[in-house]
C-alpha cells in the first residue's frame, strides 16, 4: 500500500506544540517499524530538510501550503492526485473537501465545537475567519463522515466525537500518544533564560480554553505570601501571551514574577520540567495532554484541572483543582512549597503512568489501522 502523510506540521516548534509533536513522532517511528508499506511525506519548506528519512520506504514531497487556507483547499488535492497514493493519513481536520483520495484522520480534539471562543478568537486558524464558523464546520464535518477511519487520541476525544457526530464506534479506533523520553539538559543555563528557582511552570500554548488567566489569578493569590516564586509560561509568544503579560502587570505581580519563555528548545524544556517546584496545566478542554505526562516523566509533581481528557490520561499522577476553582489551585501552589511531600504519592503514581505511553506504541497501532484499512480494501 502507498499511503500519503500531510506532515506540513512536522516539528513542535513548526507545528505548534502538541500537533507538531505528534506528526514527527509519528513519522519517525513509522520509518523504524514499517518495511512494506510506501509512504509519501507532504511537507512545507521551513521543515522540509527537518524531517529525516532513514528509511528507503518514505519519500519527501515539497508542498508549502499553509494550513487552514483557501490555497489549501484548492492546490492541496492536486498534490495528493500526483502522489498517486492509496490513502492519505491527516493528522488534523483541515481536509481538502474536494480531494476524492481515500484517507484517514486524526482527531486530536473538537475544541473550536465545544469552545467557540477559541475559534473566534485565535490568530491561526485564517480559515475560521475567512468561512466564519459555516467553513470550519464545513471542513470538519467532510473530515468525520468521508473518512475512511478516524483515530482518536484518548476516549474523551472519541465520546466527544460520538456525541457530536453519531457515528458507529468501530469507525474510531483509540490511539494514545507518547511521551518522549528524559532528555539531557546539562548546557542549559536557566540563569539565561530569566528563570530562577524555585518556580511553577506551564509549557503549551495560550489559547483561550487553557485557562492560564485562572492560574495568573491563582498565582496572583499566593505570590505575596511567597515573593521569591516565579511562574514561568513556555510556548510560543504570541497574542494570547502578549494579553497575559498585561494582566500580570493589572495583577499587581511584580516584574519578573512571571516569566514568558519563547520557543524554547527541547533541552530548555527538559531543563525547565526537571527544575520546577510544580508544574501547572489548568485547561479546560484537553485532547490529551502531553506536557503534564513530560513533567511526570522529569518526577516532577503536577497540579491538573479536573476536566476532558486530564483524569483519564493522568490517572493517579496528579493532584486536580475545578477549573474554576481558583482558592483550590492557590492552595495546591502552597503545597508545593511548604509541604512538597504531599505530592510523593502522585510523583510515584505518575512514574508508572507515564511507561503506559510511548510514541512506538503509538506508531505500531497507527500502522495496525493502516493495514486493517488495507485489507478491508
Amino acid at each position: 500500500m502507498r499511503i500519503g502523510i500531510d506532515a506540513r506540521f512536522y516539528g513542535p516548534r513548526f507545528g505548534g506544540g502538541g500537533l507538531g509533536r505528534y506528526v514527527s513522532e509519528l513519522v519517525t517511528h513509522l520509518q523504524l517499524i514499517d518495511t512494506d508499506n510506501e509512504y509519501v511525506l507532504f511537507l512545507r519548506k521551513e521543515n522540509f530538510h527537518e524531517c529525516e528519512i532513514v528509511n528507503p520506504r518514505f519519500s519527501k514531497r515539497l508542498v508549502d501550503i499553509p494550513w487552514y487556507t483557501v490555497q489549501e483547499q484548492r492546490q492541496m488535492p492536486g498534490h495528493v492526485r500526483r502522489a498517486r497514493v492509496d490513502v492519505m493519513h491527516y493528522p488534523h481536520w483541515n481536509i481538502p473537501v474536494f480531494s476524492k483520495t481515500p484517507f484517514i484522520v486524526t482527531i486530536h480534539d473538537l475544541i473550536l465545537l465545544q469552545d467557540k471562543a477559541s475559534a473566534r478568537s485565535s490568530t491561526r486558524h485564517p480559515l475560521i475567519h475567512g468561512f466564519k464558523y459555516a467553513g470550519f464546520r464545513t471542513v470538519l464535518e467532510n473530515a468525520i463522515h468521508r473518512s475512511k477511519h478516524i483515530i482518536s487520541v484518548s476516549q474523551y476525544t472519541k465520546d466527544t466525537i460520538l456525541d457530536h457526530f453519531g457515528l458507529h464506534s468501530d469507525k474510531i479506533t483509540v490511539v494514545p500518544n507518547g511521551v518522549i523520553p528524559q532528555r539531557e539538559s546539562r548546557g542549559v543555563n536557566l540563569t539565561a533564560l530569566g528563570v530562577y528557582q524555585p518556580y511553577f511552570l506551564y509549557v503549551g500554548n495560550a489559547y483561550p480554553h487553557k485557562n492560564l488567566e485562572m492560574m495568573m489569578h491563582a498565582f496572583a493569590q499566593f505570590h505575596p505570601h511567597h515573593p521569591h516564586v516565579q511562574l514561568v509560561i513556555a510556548g510560543r509568544r504570541d497574542l494570547f501571551s502578549h494579553n497575559l503579560e498585561k494582566e500580570a502587570s493589572e495583577l499587581g505581580l511584580a516584574p519578573g514574577a512571571v516569566r514568558f519563555v519563547d520557543l524554547p528548545t527541547d533541552e530548555e524544556v527538559a531543563a525547565l520540567y526537571k527544575n520546577a517546584a510544580l508544574f501547572i496545566f489548568p485547561s479546560r478542554i484537553e485532547g490529551f495532554g502531553i506536557p503534564p505526562l513530560e513533567a511526570l516523566s522529569y518526577g516532577t509533581p503536577v497540579a491538573a484541572a479536573h476536566s476532558a481528557s486530564l483524569p483519564e490520561v493522568l490517572r493517579d499522577g496528579a493532584r486536580y483543582f475545578d477549573p474554576d476553582d481558583i482558592e483550590k489551585l492557590t492552595l495546591l501552589m502552597r503545597d508545593a512549597t511548604e509541604a512538597p511531600h504531599r505530592f510523593d504519592d502522585s510523583i510515584h503514581a505518575g512514574k508508572s503512568q507515564v511507561d503506559r505511553f510511548t510514541w512506538m506504541k503509538s506508531a505500531k497501532q497507527t500502522l495496525k489501522v493502516y493495514n486493517e484499512l488495507s485489507l478491508l480494501d
